[in-house]
C-alpha cells in the first residue's frame, strides 16, 4: 500500500509518473471561491489570458461552440468547465460559447460523424496518438503550436506530455489529464464483507467478489454500454499476465500474436471475473457514469477506473469512505508498480472554425486556468499541467493525497488498446470484450478474433 510518508505535492508525483510512461512507451465538491486569496492557490506559472485576449476583436459577436465530455453536475470538471466559460464570457461580451455536452461514447460517435462531413465544433476532444490521428490527416484540426506559444503555457504541460498529441512536429491538442488506473474501494462495504485489506493477487481478488457477493454488495461498478471501460479493465489483466509492457507494441512489432498465451491468460482471468459475479447485472445497458454512480452511491465495493475520478468521489456520498490500490498480480504474474497510463482526452481546434482567432485565444485563457481552477475544485490530482501546490495544506482528502502516493510508485506501464491499435482493429477488441459480460467464448476463439483483425487492418 502507499507509503503515508510520501512528500506531498503535486509536482513530484506527476513528474515521477511522466518520466517512468515516456520511457515505457516510448515516442474530471464544491464551487470554489473565485475570490479565494493568491496564498490558498497554486502557483501555476500561468498567466490569465488576458494578454492573449487583447489582440481579439472586441466589438465582433462571435459564438464558439465547445465540444466537451463533461457531462455530470457534480463533478468538479463539470464545474471546472462552466466557471471557465462564464468567467471569460464575462470578460468578452461579444463571445458567446456554447457547450456542447456529452458522455465520452457519445462524444466520440458525434465527432466521427461531424468528421464525415467536415464539420466539426470550434473546439472539440479527442484521444491521443492512434484515436487522433485519422483527424489530422483528414486535416480537421488546427495547429496549435502558436496557442502554446502565447503566455508560457507550453512550459506549463508535464514534461514530454504534448508528443502524445503531436504529429510532424505540430501539437494538435491541449490534453485535460495524464492519469494511471488503479482500483478505488469502498473501506466500509470491505468491513461489512469482512475483508481486512485490499487484494494484492488476483486469486484473493476473486475470493473478495465472493465475500461481497454473499453479503449482497456489487463487487466491481462498471457501465460497460460504453466498451472502453471494460477494455481498461482487461488490459489491467493482460498487463499482468504479460509479465509487464509492451504486448500490443510486440503485436505490431511482429514479436507476438494476439494468440500468444499471454493473452488467451488475460480473456481466461477476465471470464473468471464475470462467471464470479463481479459486475452489476445487465452491465452492457449501463453507459459508463452511470456505473460511475453505482460506486459514487455507495452501492459497490470497487470501481477500476483511471484517477480521473479522484474529484468525483471526493464530492460524492462515499467521500472520507474510499481507498486506492494497484490492480493485483494475475497467476504470480506481473509488477503492481506497473500501470495503465492513461494521458487524457485533449481539447483540439477544427482548422475549419469561422472563428480560428477567437477560438484559440478563448482555448489560450482556457488552458491557462485549467491548472488554478482545477486546483481550487480540489480535482487537481491527475491534470496533465504542473502544479506546485501542497495538497494536503490545501485541503485535499486523504484519498487524494493516497493515488498523489500511487504517481510516486509508477515504475511504467501500457496505454490503453484503443490509443495503441488502429480504429478498426479496436473496434473489435472492444466489441469481444463487450461480449464476454453475456455470454461465455473459448478464450483462444476470442484471441483468434482478435489476430484475424489485426491482420486485415495492417
Amino acid at each position: 500500500m502507499v507509503n503515508r510518508k510520501m512528500k506531498q505535492t503535486a509536482t513530484v508525483a506527476f513528474a515521477a509518473l511522466m518520466a517512468v510512461s515516456l520511457a515505457a512507451c516510448g515516442n474530471s465538491d464544491n464551487n470554489a471561491n473565485s475570490k479565494a486569496k493568491d496564498t490558498a492557490a497554486p502557483n501555476t506559472a500561468t498567466g490569465s489570458g488576458n494578454a492573449a485576449a487583447t489582440d481579439a476583436p472586441k466589438d465582433k459577436a462571435v459564438t464558439i461552440t465547445f465540444q466537451n465530455i463533461y457531462p455530470d453536475p457534480a463533478t468538479p470538471s463539470y464545474k471546472m468547465i462552466h466557471e471557465l466559460t462564464d468567467q471569460y464570457m464575462k470578460e468578452h461580451p461579444n463571445v458567446k460559447i456554447e457547450l456542447d455536452t456529452l458522455n465520452t461514447d457519445q462524444q466520440k460517435v458525434k465527432l466521427k460523424t461531424q468528421a464525415a462531413s467536415k464539420e466539426i465544433p470550434d473546439i472539440t476532444m479527442v484521444n491521443p496518438a492512434a484515436q487522433m490521428k485519422p483527424f489530422v490527416d483528414a486535416g480537421l484540426l488546427a495547429p496549435l503550436n502558436d496557442v502554446l506559444d502565447q503566455n508560457g503555457l507550453k512550459d506549463t504541460y508535464q514534461s514530454g506530455l504534448l508528443d502524445y498529441y503531436s504529429f510532424d512536429n505540430n501539437v494538435y491538442a491541449l490534453p485535460d489529464g495524464n492519469n494511471i488506473e488503479v482500483v478505488y474501494y469502498n473501506k466500509d462495504l470491505f468491513a461489512q464483507a469482512g475483508i481486512a485489506a485490499p487484494p494484492a493477487t488476483f486469486e484473493e481478488l476473486l475470493q473478495d467478489v465472493k465475500l461481497l457477493k454473499d453479503k449482497g454488495i456489487t463487487p466491481l461498478a462498471i457501465g460497460e454500454k460504453d466498451s472502453w471501460t471494460g477494455s481498461f479493465l482487461f488490459m489491467n489483466i493482460l498487463l499482468r499476465t504479460n509479465g509487464g509492457p509492451g504486448f500490443l507494441k510486440d503485436v505490431v512489432d511482429g514479436k507476438k500474436t494476439f494468440e500468444d498465451p499471454a493473452f488467451v491468460e488475460a480473456v481466461d482471468a477476465f471470464q473468471q471475473l464475470v462467471a464470479a459475479g463481479a459486475f452489476p447485472d445487465g452491465a452492457t445497458s449501463i453507459d459508463a457514469n452511470a456505473g460511475g454512480n453505482i460506486f459514487r452511491s455507495g452501492k459497490a465495493a470497487m470501481w477500476v477506473i483511471g484517477t480521473w475520478e479522484t474529484g468525483a468521489n471526493d464530492a460524492s456520498s462515499v467521500a472520507g469512505k474510499v481507498g486506492a490500490f494497484q490492480f493485483p498480480t494475475v497467476n504470480g504474474k506481473g509488477d503492481p508498480n506497473e500501470f495503465m497510463l492513461a494521458p487524457g482526452s485533449a481539447f483540439a481546434v477544427s482548422a475549419n472554425s469561422e472563428h480560428l482567432k477567437e477560438t484559440k485565444d478563448f482555448l489560450n485563457f482556457f488552458a491557462s486556468e485549467y491548472p488554478k481552477k482545477q486546483f481550487e475544485l480540489k480535482n487537481a490530482v491527475g491534470i496533465g499541467q504542473k502544479v506546485d501546490g501542497d495538497l494536503k495544506a490545501a485541503g485535499y482528502s486523504e484519498l487524494a493525497i493516497t493515488v498523489a502516493g500511487l504517481f510516486n510508485q509508477v515504475k511504467g506501464g501500457d496505454l490503453s488498446f484503443d490509443n495503441t491499435m488502429n480504429p478498426a482493429t479496436s473496434q473489435v477488441h472492444l466489441s469481444s470484450i463487450q461480449n464476454l459480460f453475456v455470454q461465455k467464448m473459448d478464450s483462444k476463439a476470442v484471441a483468434k478474433e482478435h489476430q484475424a483483425a489485426f491482420e486485415a487492418n495492417k
